[in-house]
């Protein structure tokens, strides 16, 4: 019998916690994939936390997962416009997951003729700083965003979120962004360099078709839906790609993550 070893990316939200509880099964599974040696890292498209602080939500949640573990859209976006220019410039909108990714990749933030406009999520976005981002576009400011997503959520409901100041943005100015985040499958390629893994090799869990399993098919990996988030059996049909497996929860995994597609 061939011998198949798997490497996990998957989402956090809507599969490992959900509205800051943990999914039921999400511990074990990670402690599985510890003790059996199998790499994974722990993927969002939310760029307002670092990964320490990233590490210390999950913490609350009773998930033990290292720094090194956590890979964010600030991360992948930081790491893409190193290598598109290095030691470039940004005028960011966004908090300290973002600002202090681009300060580690060699970035200097400021507001007089950068290289980028660089949009990201917060909690409390500025009219003022929007203006800003504008005018710099107009300038010649090329313009990234972080992730498409329009909404986020909430203990009060839905908040708006990166694609739909993204959209204002580009209304305003007819420039469209280029999202560095899922669905892109440059989120998953350059957590793949991260993890140090082949896209063959890899499978990728996660609550959502439109940017989990849309990002993980771009990429080449095998995708798992998982039914704890967004998305249900009934929904999933509505898109024209299919995930490789659909299961109620993350939990499901458990006893099988070196064999995910068998039979047991």
């Amino acid at each position: 019998m061939t011998e198949h070893r798997w490497n996990y990316l998957t989402d956090m939200d809507g599969v490992l916690v959900r509205e800051e509880h943990l999914v039921p099964g999400a511990d074990e599974f990670l402690a599985e994939l510890r003790s059996n040696g199998i790499g994974f890292l722990v993927l969002t498209n939310n760029s307002i936390y670092t990964p320490r602080d990233l590490r210390a939500r999950l913490a609350r949640t009773g998930l033990d997962v290292p720094e090194t573990s956590i890979w964010t859209s600030a991360l992948a976006t930081a790491e893409f416009l190193r290598n598109q220019r290095p030691g470039g410039s940004a005028f960011v909108i966004g908090e300290a997951g973002l600002t202090t990714a681009l300060h580690e990749a060699g970035y200097v933030l400021t507001d007089r003729d950068p290289d980028y406009v660089v949009l990201g999520e917060t909690r409390t976005y500025s009219f003022t700083a929007i203006t800003r981002a504008i005018r710099l576009i107009e300038g010649g400011a090329k313009f990234i965003a972080t992730n498409p997503d329009a909404t986020g959520p909430s203990m009060e409901g839905s908040l708006p979120a990166t694609g739909s100041i993204a959209a204002l943005i580009e209304k305003a100015t007819g420039r469209q962004p280029y999202y560095v985040g899922k669905p892109n499958p440059l989120m998953m390629r350059s957590a793949l360099r991260a993890l140090g893994a082949h896209s063959d090799e890899t499978l990728m869990i996660g609550d959502r078709m439109d940017t989990d399993v849309h990002a993980g098919i771009e990429a080449g990996l095998r995708t798992v839906l998982v039914l704890t988030g967004i998305s249900t059996r009934q929904s999933a049909e509505h898109y024209p790609y299919r995930p490789t497996v659909v299961i109620d929860s993350i939990a499901d995994l458990i006893g099988r993550t070196a064999d995910p597609f068998g039979a047991g």
